[in-house]
């Protein structure tokens, strides 16, 4: 069983949105429990309000569905301490830290990353503005140079995820354009998928 936790140092970078999408990408390659560790319960309440394809428990319920599962994807409290992250980072087989592309997200992840050190994670930058704007790009360079490992897939910021956690479904379910951003979690999963075979 693989494990893969998503963390991210604040609120509102698409954590919890990351993981039920992510989560519905790994349920086409094989059984999913989603781990909703996060105290605001937005994944749990997310599959309350429709249909996932994977089972979403809370941490305290979690234990009795582990068993027999493919893949392990933990969504945690935001804000996490340099010892929290460490033992998340130790507990999985991948660390993935959602960020914004913006220069106020950039300090706090050099300092994540520093922390990290040598555990295996990657940065994603999720709710990125479309063209012209350059700010997904910008942020992916500048971590680049830092040393910091980052997905080459970016997650477009779109209006679709609101209406998908409306209809408590990913985006995959998604039509027409609201469906668009569901390209970026393909994506993102062939690249964990190659991380995960390399570890």
């Amino acid at each position: 069983m693989k494990v893969i936790t998503v963390t991210g140092f604040k609120g509102g970078c698409g954590k919890s949105t990351t993981a039920i999408n992510l989560a519905t990408f790994l349920s086409e390659r094989g059984k999913v429990l989603l781990v909703d560790g996060d105290p605001n319960r937005t994944a749990l309440s997310w599959s309350q309000r429709g249909a996932l394809p994977y089972r979403v428990a809370d941490e305290r319920q979690s234990f009795k569905w582990v068993a027999g599962n493919d893949f392990l994807v933990i969504d945690t409290p935001a804000r996490p301490d340099s010892s929290d992250l460490q033992e998340l980072a130790k507990g999985c087989d991948l660390l993935i830290l959602p960020t914004l592309p913006d220069v106020v997200s950039l300090e706090p992840m050099l300092a994540t990353a520093q922390a990290l050190g040598e555990a295996t994670y990657r940065v994603l930058l999720t709710i990125v503005p479309p063209p012209p704007s350059r700010e997904g790009q910008q942020m992916q360079t500048d971590l680049q140079a830092s040393g910091i490992p980052v997905f080459q897939t970016m997650i477009r910021r779109a209006a679709g995820f609101g209406k998908a956690a409306l209809a408590g479904v990913s985006i995959r379910e998604m039509t027409g354009r609201d469906r668009l951003p569901w390209q970026d979690y393909q994506a993102l999963g062939k690249e964990i998928l190659e991380v995960l075979a390399d570890g």
